[in-house]
């Protein structure tokens, strides 16, 4: 029978299959933070167990680590006691630890492509609900809780439900200036933030075959956002050039097998999706947020949209995030002022958004009145930045880069915007108070992000 590329993946991990019931699946590859694994290594700590097998773990803090001054000790006792823990936890446990100061360090999302620690064919697991970033490469990825943190240290295995099945196809060639973060956007507010619940998608089509593995990254880190379970890209040459040579990838002998392998993971002719989403990539444009969900999102020349009359409990939820961020029905944004830029995160903080953001900022200065926090992803994207000169260029239009980390992305660091003030943001969320308490985000992509840090206002980076 025709399998889709996700059955293959899956189908190919299950030990043991319960009638009726969830499936235990072996997990390649697990990765772990200092929020969502102390609890875990605790438990087992109570069990009197060990790891299973520790090779499969990688840890890297990044959630609570500070993005300036990581020479010295973390000031904030609770973002400490976290990353101290981890170091604790990863080192009497044995599982791999690349805590602060180490080369490898950064955003977990991040590190584990760039050192070829992820690779296409892989069940992957993380306690954090971006772990979809993965599936750009051919993966099953998806976030779990604490408990089944615990349960993959303890097995290597997980009790899953199987997930249904969604394709989303986007056809054509996008238009200039828009990017994957816009793609992301624009699927979100079509399909709405529960539209995928319950599934794990799948995208095709020209226009994401067209995008770079950085890109994908970025699109398959937004599939939570929609509801889906994880969504994935088929590997392809992009794939398998990406991954040849980095450090933990395959080397001889044994990459002529993997590739081999890889080589089979795509849908087949004639497999069937529990359902098809088709969109046309001429229909999108650059986007941005206005509410306090990634689906209340419109181009960025579109106005504020009405509320469906006929759903009172959506018009209550609605006008409450209006009322948040201090907008109205029918408002253009362009024009907007802007408080603060926030250029990072797993969405946002790989060395192609740098580019794109030195690239546009260039020959430009930052507006007055802007904060910008410019904050790479990992040390290895700091390198690279440096290495092809971005600081340089960044420096001269009066950005600082930051110390990698989550940093703005939530407020569980020192990098939070204070209440009240509007940021233009390359993360993922919006929700209130998830840059801040108070503070009011702007989802978008770093070409949006980059025209407003030297406007100092909502700006279609087109126009410039």
């Amino acid at each position: 029978m025709p399998q889709t590329l996700f059955d293959k993946i899956w189908d190919a991990h299950v030990v043991n299959r319960i009638p009726d019931g969830p499936d235990q699946l072996y997990i390649d590859r697990h990765y772990c933070h200092e929020v969502t694994s102390p609890q875990a290594f605790e438990g087992l700590r109570r069990r009197g167990i060990r790891v299973m097998r520790p090779e499969r773990t990688v840890c890297s803090p990044d959630h609570n680590i500070p993005t300036i001054n990581q020479d010295q000790p973390i000031a904030d006792p609770v973002s400490r006691n976290q990353v101290d823990t981890l170091t604790r936890n990863a080192t009497e446990f044995g599982v791999t630890l690349y805590g602060l100061g180490h080369p490898k360090n950064g955003i977990i999302h991040v590190i584990g492509p760039e050192n070829g620690l992820t690779l296409p064919g892989q069940t992957l697991v993380c306690g954090d609900s971006h772990t979809s970033t993965h599936g750009a490469l051919g993966a099953v990825a998806f976030g779990i809780g604490t408990s089944e943190v615990e349960m993959v240290l303890a097995s290597q295995c997980i009790i899953q439900p199987k997930p249904k099945k969604m394709r989303i196809t986007v056809d054509g060639t996008l238009r200039h200036g828009v990017t994957a973060k816009d793609i992301a956007l624009y699927i979100i507010a079509q399909m709405t933030t529960g539209g995928a619940t319950g599934y794990f998608v799948e995208y095709a089509g020209e226009a994401i075959r067209a995008l770079s593995m950085e890109e994908r990254m970025t699109l398959c880190n937004l599939s939570i956002e929609m509801g889906a379970r994880g969504g994935m890209i088929a590997p392809d040459e992009k794939t398998f050039e990406y991954v040849r040579g980095r450090e933990f990838a395959p080397k001889g002998d044994d990459w002529d097998k993997a590739l081999a392998y890889w080589r089979t993971l795509h849908t087949d002719e004639g497999a069937v999706f529990d359902r098809e989403v088709r969109f046309d990539a001429a229909d999108i444009e650059p986007r941005i947020t206005y509410g306090t969900n990634p689906g209340m999102g419109i181009g960025i020349t579109e106005s504020i949209p009405a509320p469906d009359p006929s759903d009172e409990q959506g018009r209550i939820s609605f006008e409450k995030a209006l009322d948040y961020m201090g907008f109205k029905v029918g408002q253009n944004l362009i024009g907007t002022p802007v408080d603060y830029v926030f250029l990072g995160s797993c969405t946002n903080g790989r060395i192609e958004d740098f580019r794109a953001f030195a690239g546009f900022v260039k020959g430009c200065r930052k507006a007055p009145g802007v904060t910008a926090w410019l904050v790479p992803g990992s040390w290895n994207v700091d390198r690279q930045i440096r290495e092809e000169g971005l600081d340089k260029i960044l420096a001269e239009a009066g950005f600082e880069l930051r110390q990698p980390g989550c940093s703005a992305c939530l407020a569980m660091n020192d990098d939070k915007i204070p209440a009240g003030r509007l940021a233009v943001s390359t993360s993922n969320r919006n929700f209130e108070g998830r840059q801040g308490p108070g503070a009011r985000t702007i989802l978008a992509g770093p070409l949006v992000a980059a025209a407003a840090a030297v406007t100092g206002c909502i700006t279609d980076p087109r126009t410039l």
